[in-house]
């Protein structure tokens, strides 16, 4: 719920508090005065586009600040946690959204910087702001979709479609892919073989060309290998020059002349020097081992160099390296597969396409069955809500068919005998239709509901949803655009009874809707200067009234000021203070 609006530097807005009911809340003013600008607010905190034509002129930028109260949902729990956000003391959290001079956007979600999705991700289970382009966008037939789905609880089966729908969509494009390009694949698909099959027929081991070099160039120097090797060998053992100095020897002559001392620390000398004797003949030992290894092979050095030679054409066609090469053919084996334009494979593609076609199907005959359900039923009750909004001779209808296709179409479906469109949304056709009163023909709302008419059929949607809505905070601009009299005194009572679920907050023009709030809150005109400044305070009492009688009559005369009274009263059951919409919620 929504306890503190702080708004700064936000069109004609200064700085302005509010501090929303828990139940209803009103904002009214004159023409101009701003008061949309509390519903621009709102539409911010909520992921509206910021433009920077809104920002207050001469303000750095604009700032809205708000204060949630807790206990959060489990969904704007995990936001606030992701991006390390933290609640007050009191368990409430503040969310923050400005937006530069310059357009540019900020965020903050309890004290942290937070990137603008996730403010629109915490504050969509907490905060719903409808305003009179939802009511135009009640005319498409997408939006109807939507507000059935809504009513029907249909989010599973919907996702459940458009998985289904996405594989089956990917394997008719590769389908239709491999059979329009039947001949350029064919020819990718041959010189592709061609390469795997040359690579295979040489069968390069990982690294190989690395080691033949490395043997290739021991071989090429093995007479210089074998006179260093053999001459470090004589020089540590004298094994061919027995009489002459080595190593070993002049290491024994040393030790043996140290043990003879009788001093401990030069015979401790002489036991290392055993040691180091010990290492220079192990040295002498491996050097043995690699000359009688080493022997001179030229037909080995040539069966090597005609092997690097073999590869090397492989490295000059596939790759910089042996191990480059081995991920070209890795590759080309992997694109081989999805090229593959057979008869065979095709018919296996096909295959797969009607097995994927038919699970579309299924999921789709589910998700109609869901909406057709829940069709009867809103219509049902929002006929019901109409009847309160002065609309009582209406009826409203929803209906759910299917949009046929042409069997050609990519998007075709099968379901039974019948050919219909299987777009993102699913196969059905949703539409919104009136009976404005009995013996009136039943025309779609977009041609049978005037501005007024529309604004209620909206009223009493958003009524019937919000039973099932999660929504705490709900927002209306105007909805009560194009009606007054007794229609008005309706929307107003239903607003009310609606606040006895959800706390609401309503922009409106309209005295009669006014009347049944709990807290009204003012936004007057500053002084006609350059830039205009515009205040909000809260009225009661004298006040209130006062203000609803320039609504009604633009004067704050007698029978103006005895008209607004009269309202007051008619909304407020005297008895309990409370309006009387939320007496008839609570029978």
């Amino acid at each position: 719920m929504l306890t503190e609006l702080h708004i700064t530097g936000l069109g004609v807005i200064e700085d302005a508090v509010i501090e929303p009911h828990p139940g209803f809340t009103v904002v009214t003013g004159e023409t101009g005065a701003g008061k949309t600008m509390v519903v621009t607010a709102l539409g911010l905190l909520t992921g509206g586009r910021g433009d920077a034509g809104r920002v207050r002129v001469g303000a750095e930028r604009a700032v809205v600040e708000a204060r949630i109260a807790g206990p959060l949902g489990p969904a704007a729990a995990k936001v606030l946690d992701s991006v390390g956000g933290t609640p007050d003391e009191d368990g409430s959290i503040i969310l923050v959204r400005s937006v530069g001079a310059d357009g540019r956007s900020r965020g903050h979600i309890g004290g942290r910087s937070a990137p603008l999705g996730a403010l629109s991700e915490i504050t969509d289970p907490l905060i719903a702001v409808h305003g009179q382009s939802e009511a135009i966008s009640l005319l498409r037939g997408a939006q109807q979709r939507a507000v059935l789905d809504r009513f029907a609880g249909s989010d599973a089966e919907l996702t459940a479609y458009r998985a289904a729908r996405a594989q089956w969509q990917a394997a008719v494009a590769e389908l239709a892919d491999r059979t329009s390009h039947a001949r350029e694949r064919a020819q990718r698909e041959q010189v592709l073989r061609l390469g795997v099959d040359e690579i295979a027929k040489v069968d390069p081991a990982p690294g190989e060309d690395v080691e033949l070099i490395a043997e290739v160039r021991r071989l090429e120097n093995a007479d210089a290998l074998r006179s260093g090797a053999a001459q470090s060998r004589d020089a540590l053992t004298g094994e061919s020059m027995p009489d002459g100095p080595n190593a070993v020897s002049l290491i024994e002559a040393a030790r043996k002349l140290l043990e003879v001392t009788g001093d401990e620390r030069l015979e401790a000398l002489a036991v290392s020097l055993h040691e180091v004797s010990a290492v220079v003949i192990d040295a002498a030992s491996d050097l043995t081992a690699y000359l009688e290894e080493l022997d001179a092979d030229p037909e080995r050095l040539e069966v090597l160099l005609n092997r690097q030679s073999v590869l090397k054409t492989l490295t000059r066609r596939y790759g910089a390296d042996v191990d480059a090469v081995l991920a070209w053919r890795a590759e080309a084996e992997t694109e081989l597969l999805s090229l593959d334009s057979s008869e065979g494979a095709l018919a296996e593609l096909r295959k797969a396409c009607e097995e994927l076609a038919a699970a579309v199907a299924r999921s789709a005959v589910v998700l109609t069955g869901k909406r057709s359900a829940a069709a009867a039923t809103l219509a049902e009750r929002a006929t019901a809500e109409l009847a309160h909004l002065a609309m009582g001779r209406a009826t409203l209808h929803v209906t759910v068919s299917s949009r046929t296709a042409d069997p050609s179409a990519p998007d075709a479906l099968r379901i039974g005998r019948n050919w219909v469109s299987a777009g993102m949304d699913g196969v059905d056709q949703v539409e919104f239709a009136m009976i404005a009163h009995k013996g009136a023909p039943e025309l779609p709302i977009a041609k049978g509901a005037s501005g007024g008419e529309l604004s209620r059929v909206m009223l009493a949607v958003e009524v019937v949803l919000a039973g099932a809505d999660p929504v705490a905070t709900m927002v209306f601009d105007e909805v009560d655009a194009g009606v007054g009299g007794r229609a008005a005194t309706e929307i107003g009572r239903r607003l009310a009874m609606l606040a006895g679920d959800h706390q609401v907050i309503v922009v409106t023009h309209l005295a009669q809707v006014a009347a049944f709030a709990d807290r009204h809150y003012v936004v007057d005109a500053g002084p006609g200067d350059a830039v205009g400044s515009s205040a909000v305070r809260p009225v009661e009492g004298a006040a209130r009234e006062l203000e609803l009688a320039r609504m009604l009559g633009g004067t704050d005369g007698a029978s103006a000021r005895a008209h607004a009274a009269d309202l007051l009263s008619a909304a407020v059951e005297p008895s309990k203070g409370r309006p009387a919409a939320r007496r008839l919620a609570a029978r």
